[in-house]
């Protein structure tokens, strides 16, 4: 048996999938949490085979604990297409034992990438690869942050004082990131980089 823990955040999506699984013969679902805090106690209490992870799980779980993260078991983690950017720094810092697939694949694909990841073989979506390379950030470290700020729907003087920028400067970061996204205000800055996956 493949014993597997689930990572995922929402319960519709983590109990689907957990459903899927129990129905193989071969896998056995041990821990389903959906926490980043919680990860590191249920890998330690729950030694599974292979971890199914969002990425966003998997990267504030290894923040908190290295330990478990660096080859305590494989792991699936799953990856919007959309967040290019999230995309590329996973490819980009994919280790042998982690295996990465887009998270709108069909649940017979995650059976078989746990399956392939419990023998020690590779798993890497190519749809994922062609979507990291196709999707280049125009903006820079400095300009992502700012946009980031603003999809909070903050003033200029909070996104200034949150950044350590005088309000001229963010302004100025803004009207360049409406120029190279195509924008024509701040709302559809926002909307054109969060559907590329640059926030």
């Amino acid at each position: 048996m493949i014993r597997t823990l689930l990572a995922l955040e929402g319960v519709l999506i983590r109990g689907a999938l957990a459903f899927v699984l129990t129905t193989q013969d071969d896998i056995d679902v041990v821990a389903e949490v959906e926490r980043a805090e919680d990860v590191p106690p249920a890998m330690w209490a729950h030694r599974p085979d292979v971890a199914v992870m969002d990425h966003d799980l998997f990267t504030a779980s290894g923040r908190l604990d290295r330990g478990w993260s660096r080859r305590s078991c494989p792991v699936l983690v799953l990856v919007d297409s959309r967040r290019a950017r999230v995309l590329r720094d996973a490819l980009r810092n994919q280790e042998s034992h982690i295996g990465l697939l887009g998270n709108d694949v069909a649940p017979d694909r995650v059976v078989e990438a746990i399956r392939r990841l419990h023998r020690g073989q590779p798993v890497v979506d190519g749809d994922l690869v062609v979507a990291a390379l196709t999707k280049a950030n125009p903006l820079t470290t400095r300009e992502t942050q700012v946009l980031e700020v603003a999809a909070r729907g903050w003033p200029i003087a909070e996104i200034a004082a949150k950044l350590s920028l005088s309000p001229g400067t963010v302004r100025n970061h803004l009207s360049r990131i409406a120029g190279k996204v195509g924008a024509r205000t701040r709302i559809e800055s926002v909307r054109i980089a969060q559907e590329a996956g640059w926030i």
